[in-house]
């Protein structure tokens, strides 16, 4: 990766204002002095990933790559108040800590050990609990088929929870904009390009603002971006159904639960609140409308299967529910994250898969300084490099929810 003198003159166009763009505009004008042009189709984010998201963070993955970005992000986001000051404005995205605690049966309790070394030699906190051990700290849960549990503490270093992804994308934005980045309600549709690099970004109202470098962080809709300059990444908008629950009362010291069926729930406050979700039904189609939740998702598998591993769950009530999209790698649902093959200076971060609000911090910092410099100078993103699709050389994280 060749290293390349900062320009402060650079035009950097970002195709996407939610949390990817949001966050590389911060740092590229806070930390490089560049100021970021952020296209961004619906202003008012109401189908944006970044608003409809749960919002969790965990450091309990199975690829080293992930867990380092997450360690990254977490104390980021421990210190968001004083990173993303605006004046005497110090955001709060009301992050706190449970843990996440994911249950094993038989079947599945090598890899989660697995995992767990991975994790520990990485740093990350995170702790193997017996059937006993699982019953003595969490004894309103269920164990039936379930052989072992691992469980994300928070430490110094180390930590997993939840918090408020609106918030943490407010945040970068104006933090941006304080710092002379510029945001345009506007769709990019087309590129002038001139061997092998693009020299203007036009939109749909005919504007061509003048690029020296390009980013496509348009999430779930970034696939279309770049088959416009010829390059099919395999990123598809796949729904996702979230439902808010009101049980008889709190469950003590609930972390988030995954179960081995695919089901998950965390509380939401501590009134005996929360959130619960699921892959969907049957096949996972791109593009389906967020307005077609599916309440049969909860009635006839959710709330079953919540029942069996929560006997307190058998009198649920749903309160609300709503759907966002996933931008889905179809290839190995691990983030796409550099330069685009073919072109000089388009680059990409989106793909996620489920976990770009918790990535967001060390991505956008990454990208920034790839942009800005020509390298990664603080974490080595290039495993996630788009290289990787060409080669039909995936990237495989076994813990994707």
């Amino acid at each position: 990766m060749r290293n390349q003198q900062l320009d402060p003159s650079m035009n950097v166009v970002i195709i996407g204002g939610g949390v990817m763009g949001a966050a590389t505009a911060s740092f590229l004008a806070a930390r490089y002095g560049l100021r970021a042009t952020v296209l961004e189709r619906d202003a008012s984010y109401a189908r944006a990933s970044s608003a409809l998201s749960v919002c969790a963070i965990r450091q309990q993955f199975s690829t080293e790559i992930n867990i380092r970005i997450s360690q990254e992000s977490l104390l980021f986001y421990r210190d968001i108040g004083h990173q993303l000051a605006v004046g005497p404005d110090r955001p709060s995205i009301g992050l706190v800590e449970p843990g996440y605690l994911y249950l094993a049966t038989e079947a599945g309790a090598r890899v989660l050990a697995e995992n767990q070394a991975l994790q520990a030699r990485c740093g990350a906190d995170v702790a193997l609990l017996s059937l006993p051990e699982l019953t003595a700290r969490f004894p309103w849960l269920s164990l039936e088929q379930i052989a072992l549990g691992s469980l994300g503490l928070s430490t110094a270093t180390s930590g997993e929870g939840w918090f408020d992804g609106y918030s943490a994308l407010q945040a970068f934005r104006q933090h941006a904009i304080a710092h002379g980045a510029r945001f345009v309600q506007a769709e990019a549709v087309d590129f002038d390009t001139r061997a092998g690099a693009v020299q203007s970004v036009i939109t749909r109202q005919g504007e061509r603002l003048a690029a020296d470098a390009v980013l496509i962080a348009a999430g779930a809709w970034s696939s279309p971006v770049a088959a416009v300059l010829g390059v099919d990444l395999p990123i598809r908008a796949r729904k996702r159904d979230v439902f808010a629950l009101q049980a008889p009362g709190p469950l003590p010291g609930c972390p988030l639960v995954i179960d081995p069926s695919g089901f998950w729930f965390r509380p939401d406050g501590d009134t005996g609140q929360f959130l619960c979700g699921s892959p969907p039904r049957g096949a996972d189609l791109d593009d389906v409308p967020l307005e077609q939740v599916d309440h049969g998702l909860f009635d006839e598998w959710l709330w079953p299967r919540l029942a069996e591993r929560v006997p307190m769950f058998d009198e649920l009530r749903v309160t609300s529910s709503w759907a966002g999209y996933y931008e889905y790698n179809t290839f190995d649902q691990n983030g796409l994250v550099g330069r685009l093959p073919g072109t000089d200076n388009v680059f990409v971060a989106a793909g996620f898969s489920g976990h770009g609000l918790q990535q967001a911090p060390a991505i956008g910092r990454g990208m920034a300084e790839l942009i800005a410099t020509g390298t990664y100078a603080s974490l080595d993103l290039s495993p996630l490099h788009l290289e990787r699709l060409a080669n039909h050389a995936p990237l495989l994280e076994r813990n994707v929810i």
